[in-house]
């Protein structure tokens, strides 16, 4: 039966269930329980313009699955459209589950005058979304979905359709970029008086600033993005000041002016493996102890504002971000996510060596 999550023990419940389902998938990585209570905090900025209801499946008193159905009010004002989401989606491997979950989301959004239903989105494109469709060989890296390979059977089973896969490659730093691609970044810098500089944590605010305005101007026009408020960019990065070094991220500026920006961040999975959803005084030495064997990397963001494109920004921006890489020990890391249809930018990453490694899909389901 389905309970509608109404309380803080059904709220808890509903969190937790990822770590019972999970308990032996080898590729699971527990988030922190800490941060996930803020992706359902009332007072998140996300909810300024959005609402969510949450929803159990319950039989016998054992929870076999769980999903959230959420109005995101500011993306259809944006897109001028009437589509709902879906996320937090998990549940066992029972058709009439997923069934009867997809049906009570469907339920509310149709009760909120929502005339598609799109996802997963936790709880919105800015935030961790999609479902792993391709390449269930190893464990994600920082802030991407996992899901069991029969999530997509059931998905589709229900009706839904791919609207958009989100392309992720890994590059090995094995794979230095060719020795031409240095030389054209070294030309382009100096025609276009281009330079880059890293985040600085002294003026940390301001940088906030210039990265929240690249960020809404650059991605515009993608398909499915929602410029987030200044409150909801600063409350998302905010833990940004404390976990990353200042070197991961890369501001590009034309004649002293920003126009674009990169960040990249360590794969703190290798962290919350660990931790095991909790950091605790038992296991904080055993974490912290971990901190330098971090390896692996994302490259989370890369973005120019429109009419500085043509200009090599990207090529130069990819070639910093390995060079920090590089010169951290790293081993390589993923670049992601991606649209598939966004050709230019994945013809670019190809062109320095990396590889189409996975694939996530965005499904969407008419009302």
């Amino acid at each position: 039966m389905i309970i509608e999550v109404d309380s803080d023990y059904t709220k808890k419940e509903f969190m937790e269930f990822p770590f019972l389902l999970y308990k032996k998938d080898k590729f699971w990585v527990p988030p922190l329980r800490f941060e996930e209570k803020k992706l359902f905090d009332p007072k998140n900025p996300f909810y300024q313009n959005a609402k969510i209801k949450l929803f159990l499946y319950k039989q016998e008193g054992e929870i076999l699955g769980r999903i959230a159905a959420i109005v995101n009010k500011w993306h259809n004002d944006y897109h001028k459209d009437k589509v709902g989401f879906f996320g937090f989606f998990e549940t066992v491997n029972d058709y009439e589950v997923a069934k009867t979950l997809f049906d009570s989301a469907s339920q509310y959004l149709s009760e909120n005058n929502l005339k598609i239903i799109r996802g997963p989105a936790n709880p919105s494109l800015n935030h961790t979304c999609a479902m792993l469709y391709q390449g269930f060989f190893q464990e994600p890296v920082y802030m991407m979905p996992y899901n069991p390979k029969y999530y997509i059977e059931l998905t589709e089973r229900y009706g839904f359709k791919k609207v958009k896969d989100l392309f992720a490659f890994y590059l090995s730093t094995a794979s230095k970029p060719h020795k031409k691609y240095l030389e054209l970044s070294e030309k382009l810098a100096k025609k276009y008086n281009i330079t880059l500089r890293k985040l600085s944590k002294k003026f940390f605010k301001r940088d906030l600033e210039i990265l929240w305005e690249i960020y809404c101007k650059a991605w515009a026009n993608n398909w499915g993005f929602v410029p987030p408020t200044k409150e909801e960019f600063f409350y998302l990065s905010k833990d940004m000041k404390n976990l990353v070094n200042e070197e991961l991220v890369i501001i590009a500026e034309k004649d002293g002016l920003p126009c674009a920006y990169s960040a990249i961040i360590p794969d703190f999975n290798y962290i919350l493996k660990k931790a095991r959803g909790s950091i605790t005084p038992l296991n904080l030495f055993s974490i912290v102890s971990t901190l330098p064997k971090i390896d692996n990397y994302r490259l989370i963001t890369l973005g120019i504002i429109p009419e500085y494109r043509q200009l090599g920004i990207d090529l130069l921006l990819y070639i910093k971000s390995f060079e920090v890489v590089e010169r951290r020990n790293g081993k390589g890391g993923e670049l992601s996510w991606t649209l598939e249809d966004n050709d230019k930018i994945n013809k670019a990453i190809l062109t320095m060596n990396s590889e189409h490694y996975k694939t996530y899909r965005i499904f969407e389901k008419n009302l």
